[in-house]
């Protein structure tokens, strides 16, 4: 254990919870429809779904609550906010929201101005690629092929590949492309870093064909960390001034601050220096989100968070955070299971197409061993594959991801070494009788996000 790094706070408060028994499991299971995002949460024994608004927050943030000003416009959390958002980013604008997807549908509409103009990331998350759809646009991913090479190390595998994204452009044409999107970490690859060398080139790329960029930092501070890991020039900055000059190279930065801002609820829109970007931005967050001031949050969760975004740039809590995340990754290794190597910033990610392959892509394998994960232990996680990656807007064939995932999200500041331990433990056995699972279909899909509420029986 010495070679992880201890948590750098004590507990103050707990929360009990509990195993219900295996036949209980398979029962809850099935009444959910085989999706366990329809399990209610007192059924679960250790919950790494999500890394959203699921961590604990400090006792300042609990202290910091106590002064919030719940005036409807103009508050004066807002505007301590305000001051925090600026000063990690530089930039001049800032607009608060209820989280990330409330930011996103503010803001992409925006950037896509007709009907079937691309937008490309190094991947799109989930609600990212649903809202450029919903505005009209085309989601392109343009990851390195070092993030499709699970087995071998890569510093940076959250990086773009630059050919194809220079060859994406000269194809579609700069004046259709709305925007790029750089997510850090990127999530879909397993929570991997991007480098700055990287940024840059885009950000050159971007420049010369005059497309802005939009960065995804839900955890940018967990990729600066990497950057100061692992990118030579940067092992003597600060988190924050790498943060810094991380959003230089950018435009607009959306946040679901329920990650990387350590609160339960709150997103952030910020926007470099185009004043006409923001005067539409906030026209739009008032029938979407509420007063520009507040954004569908309240004051108390302004003072929270902006206590927050500065707590997760302590060097200490975030050697921590990503020590427990490699902790389950190396006992996952060392017991058989394949995973994204090395491990991201926040989840570790399963490749379920090695532990099930005899299940089709269309038949989900990564749900299969989810679903086979909870009635082992009672452990819930999380489809990152071709459920999620749902179907082609124009033809409405399920697409094949390139990974079949499992994602363990860990929650910030909530399960100790040992909980991870026994997830560790249970996944192993999953992983030794996978070659027996069967896959699943669909009793319900809904059109869009259609891995929140599918409802599934397994297939004969």
């Amino acid at each position: 254990m010495s070679q992880y790094q201890l948590p750098p706070y004590k507990i103050k408060m707990v929360e009990p919870i509990k195993l219900i028994s295996k036949s209980q499991r398979i029962n809850k299971l099935k009444e959910a429809g085989y999706n366990p995002f329809r399990l209610k949460s007192e059924d679960v024994f250790i919950d790494l779904l999500t890394d959203s608004g699921t961590g604990a927050m400090s006792h300042f943030q609990w202290a910091a609550l106590m002064q919030g000003d719940e005036a409807y416009a103009g508050s004066r959390s807002f505007y301590r906010l305000e001051n925090v958002v600026k000063d990690i980013t530089g930039y001049k604008y800032v607009i608060p929201a209820h989280q990330g997807r409330g930011a996103e549908q503010v803001v992409l509409p925006a950037l896509i101005k007709r009907e079937g103009m691309s937008v490309i990331s190094n991947i799109h998350f989930d609600t990212t690629r649903a809202h450029v759809e919903i505005a009209g646009g085309r989601a392109i991913d343009c990851a390195c092929e070092e993030c499709f090479d699970l087995d071998n190390y890569h510093p940076f595998k959250g990086n773009f590949d630059l050919d194809k994204l220079k060859t994406i452009i000269q194809e579609k044409g700069k004046e259709n492309i709305a925007a790029i999107i750089m997510t850090i970490t990127n999530n879909s690859a397993g929570g991997q870093p991007v480098s700055l060398e990287n940024m840059r080139a885009v950000n050159h790329i971007a420049r010369e064909n005059n497309i802005p960029i939009v960065i995804d930092g839900a955890r940018y501070a967990e990729n600066s960390f990497y950057i100061k890991q692992r990118e030579a020039g940067y092992e003597n900055k600060s988190i924050k001034a790498i943060a810094l000059e991380t959003f230089a190279l950018a435009d607009i930065f959306l946040m679901s601050a329920k990650k990387d801002g350590l609160v339960n609820i709150g997103g952030l829109i910020a926007i470099k220096d185009d004043l006409e970007l923001f005067q539409q931005a906030r026209v739009r967050v008032i029938p979407m989100e509420g007063f520009p001031t507040y954004g569908g949050l309240t004051g108390r969760d302004m003072d929270a968070l902006a206590i927050g975004l500065e707590e997760a740039l302590d060097e200490d809590y975030l050697k921590y955070r990503i020590d427990e995340v490699k902790y389950l990754g190396d006992l996952l290794r060392e017991g058989g299971v394949p995973i994204q190597y090395p491990t991201g910033g926040h989840a570790v990610f399963v490749d379920c197409g090695r532990i099930a392959p005899q299940i089709p892509f269309d038949e989900f394998p990564a749900q299969a061993v989810c679903n086979e994960l909870y009635i082992e232990g009672g452990i819930r996680g999380v489809e990152i594959g071709s459920l999620l990656l749902g179907r082609d807007p124009d033809t409405k064939e399920n697409l094949k991801a390139d990974k079949e995932f499992l994602r363990l999200t860990i929650p910030r500041r909530t399960y100790t070494f040992e909980h991870l331990k026994y997830v560790a433990e249970c996944l192993i056995k999953v992983n030794n009788r996978g070659k027996k699972l069967k896959g699943l279909k669909f009793t319900y899909e809904s059109p869009i996000l259609r891995h929140f509420t599918a409802e599934f029986e397994p297939c004969e």
